[in-house]
């Protein structure tokens, strides 16, 4: 997908998803808009809703939940306005989503279950809390410790 010629929405990157495209490249490309390319641009990004297959399978309807939950998780964050499209039903799982390497073992699903961000775990959709880690936030932190460390003068005992 070529995101200088359109929007990096939401909806296109769930597109992107049902259409084969790898899920965690295309939410890589809507994160990098997200956090660095458009952020004077964020309520453009989630403001139209995502658009299902006629008849989604079990893939399609995992990462639409997960996908209306990210555009919730980060509206809180960034403190954008939430858009009403992801409050629909449609966006939540029937059954739990433990999406995770070693998903499969007792003690990683209890992991995340309690590290579970509110706006997934209320969609049955456990994912742990490292997802959307920004790097570019934690290089501005990075440089500013740096910064400021070495504007301190040493201190000798």
């Amino acid at each position: 997908m070529n995101t200088r010629d359109q929007v990096q929405s939401m909806a296109l990157t769930y597109q992107a998803i049902c259409q084969g495209e790898r899920p965690w490249v295309a939410l890589g490309n809507f994160m990098n808009e997200w956090f660095d390319y458009a952020i004077d641009q964020r309520a453009q990004r989630i403001a139209d809703p995502l658009t299902l297959p006629e008849e989604p399978d079990t893939d399609a309807l995992r990462w639409a939940a997960f996908c209306a939950a990210s555009v919730e998780w980060l509206c809180r964050r960034y403190e954008v306005s939430c858009p009403s499209w992801f409050y629909h039903s449609t966006y939540s799982l029937p059954e739990p989503w433990f999406d995770s390497p070693g998903a499969h073992k007792p003690q990683v699903r209890e992991r995340l279950l309690q590290q579970t961000p509110e706006p997934f775990a209320r969609r049955n959709v456990y994912c742990g809390n490292r997802m959307f880690a920004n790097k570019y936030e934690f290089v501005q932190h990075y440089q500013h410790l740096s910064t400021t460390m070495s504007s301190v003068p040493p201190t000798f005992s």
